[in-house]
């Protein structure tokens, strides 16, 4: 990605700044984004942040974000700090970056650098790989007006009568293009790889329950409760962002399968949305999706507001059916924890559960069982003879209840979901 991480004799000493909008969305406290963004740099390795706060800004300088005495006051206070990397919290156009860094010494990124920059650092597949430099590249096409040295006009033509040739951030982007180009090559033939594993998967009659959620809420210790297995699960945010799925067998004997996901955030950089796709194939697929929220935390409210709103953008059918699985209880008080249980009118749709202590997993797996069984639908197929890899996909299912063959074709009963019932139309 780029050289932001130093030796390891001597850690990036970073500080992050949160600007605080007047004009801009209250939805949030200024506060606890700026934790939010202090946690997403400690996510990142051999990076000591050294200090953080909220800028009040009235309204963003065009050419440096903050006012000239603001600048200076933090150019001091850097200098003392020895700061190495500033983390702005928001969006900082490419003259701003140019500017503040050539003002304050030291690099800058923001809030879509900084999430690029963990990303790079925790993409384990090779399309994940592949996805993050895809995404970094068209960032990195933005900003081409960073204070580089070498950005005279390329001398063009021959002898001395030659026009002037392409500027050297012509040069580099064309570069970065004939990058993109390349990666686009690779990650079709990783997708024709995936195909290939996702078409096997659906001829497993198992259903596909997804866990989707906030960064940091807990999903990955909730999948390693459910399934046994060792997914890595840390109190940091993106902990894990490859798709993991196991089976798994409910107390009735029957077998589903549980895919952990990519942690969704606020405010996600629209280049990174692709980098999700390998995960959130398979939410799209589900059969029943488990939103999984950090009760604890004082923004659950506006956290689940920020996942559906991500649900809704990535296409997820409203007919899929969803429970909402209210984690962390444990760090409830028991005051706290009937209160929230008793006052809120959806309890029929929540489960309150601790991945960390299994409070609440007995409850947990009999939802599942429960709106799986109730979200299965019979209907009536009348499939043409020329419609043979339908029939079979059918068959593959385990969806067939029932099969006539009429002059004409097939009359097929099927009981299947209503995940099954999308895929076969999108045959």
């Amino acid at each position: 990605m780029t050289d932001l991480i130093q030796s390891a004799e001597r850690p990036t000493r970073a500080y992050v700044l949160h600007p605080d909008l007047k004009a801009a969305d209250t939805r949030r406290l200024p506060e606890l984004r700026l934790a939010e963004a202090v946690s997403l740099a400690v996510a990142l390795p051999n990076l000591d942040v050294v200090g953080h706060e909220v800028v009040r800004i009235a309204k963003p300088h065009a050419g440096h974000l903050f006012g000239s005495g603001k600048v200076e006051e933090l150019k001091a206070r850097f200098e003392v700090l020895e700061v190495d990397l500033v983390l702005v919290d928001g969006p900082v156009s490419p003259v701003q970056q140019r500017n503040l860094e050539k003002e304050w010494g030291v690099k800058l990124l923001d809030r879509t650098g900084l999430i690029l920059e963990i990303f790079a650092d925790r993409a384990r597949t090779r399309e994940g790989v592949l996805q993050v430099e895809l995404a970094a590249l068209s960032y990195q096409r933005t900003r081409l007006v960073r204070a580089w040295t070498h950005l005279e006009r390329q001398r063009g033509g021959f002898g001395f009568v030659g026009g002037p040739g392409e500027t050297q951030i012509e040069a580099d982007r064309r570069a970065i293009d004939e990058q993109v180009i390349r990666i686009k090559r690779q990650l079709a033939k990783v997708v024709k790889t995936r195909e290939l594993h996702r078409a096997a998967r659906r001829k497993v009659p198992f259903p596909i329950v997804a866990l989707v959620g906030y960064t940091n809420a807990g999903k990955s210790t909730l999948f390693n409760r459910m399934t046994g297995a060792d997914v890595l699960a840390k109190d940091m945010l993106f902990a894990t962002l490859d798709p993991t799925m196991r089976g798994i067998t409910l107390p009735s004997g029957r077998k589903v399968i549980l895919s952990d996901t990519v942690g969704f955030i606020s405010d996600l950089p629209h280049e990174l949305v692709a980098a999700f796709r390998a995960t959130l194939e398979e939410v799209l697929e589900a059969d029943l999706i488990l939103h999984v929220r950090d009760i604890s935390h004082p923004e659950t409210e506006e956290q689940a507001e920020d996942v559906g709103e991500i649900l809704e953008s990535l296409g997820v059918s409203e007919d899929v059916p969803l429970i909402e699985v209210w984690n962390k209880i444990d760090a409830l008080s028991p005051t706290s924890r009937e209160a929230l249980l008793v006052a809120d009118a959806r309890r029929s749709e929540v489960q309150a559960v601790s991945a960390l202590t299994g409070e609440g997993f007995e409850a947990l797996l009999g939802a599942i069982e429960t709106r799986l069984g109730e979200e299965r639908h019979d209907d009536t197929l009348h499939l043409p003879f020329s419609a043979g890899r339908e029939r079979a996909w059918l068959h593959d299912q385990n969806v067939v209840r029932g099969e006539t063959e009429t002059k004409d074709g097939w009359t097929i009963e099927v009981n299947w979901s209503v995940s099954q019932r999308h895929r076969y139309r999108a045959l």
